[in-house]
């Protein structure tokens, strides 16, 4: 692939990426961090965008992505339920996207944005919470997701350094004892 005088990858066939309905989508390859990769390369697989799932579902899916060190592609499942959900649980799923991001920026070693993010997500879902009256929505402890992210801000600003997202990925439902 060439480069334009500015030094940046030019596009297979120079034309800008469009899906089917015509709209501008990037579609160059992604790493696991939703890091951009250069046209060729092989990234991991996208999520498609625009699926509607149960919350059920959302959380599963999530948690899958976040368990693998994808929280970039969390991220996109909830913003996913945040714009087809309904509308009382748009704060809810956009907090929890927020949580996302935030732990996407503090494995690429953006710390000061990761934890700010993960503050603001803390808080946005918290909000949720005390608004809704619901603690536990979709089995999603939210007082414990919002310890686990004000937890890992103030980590990344003592420490200083990238996390690994896998092990460093909340556990968004609270497991239930066995009888």
């Amino acid at each position: 692939m060439g480069s334009t005088s500015n030094g940046s990858e030019e596009r297979p066939g120079g034309a800008r990426d469009r899906d089917e309905e015509g709209r501008a989508r990037n579609a160059r390859p992604r790493d696991g961090l939703g890091r951009p990769l250069p046209y060729g390369e092989d990234g991991v697989p996208r999520q498609p965008e625009g699926v509607v799932r149960t919350p059920q579902e959302t959380v599963t899916e999530a948690q899958r992505l976040l368990d693998e060190g994808r929280p970039f592609h969390a991220h996109e499942v909830f913003e996913d339920a945040w714009k087809s959900g309904p509308e009382e649980e748009r704060e809810l799923w956009r907090g929890l996207a927020q949580l996302a991001v935030g732990l996407t920026h503090a494995a690429r070693g953006n710390l000061t944005g990761g934890a700010r993010l993960l503050r603001r997500g803390a808080g946005a879902a918290e909000t949720w919470t005390s608004d809704s009256g619901r603690t536990q929505p979709h089995g999603i402890d939210i007082a414990a997701m919002a310890a686990w992210a004000r937890n890992l801000a103030t980590d990344l600003e003592r420490d200083g350094r990238p996390v690994d997202a896998s092990a460093r990925a909340p556990k968004l439902r609270t497991p239930t004892p066995e009888r």
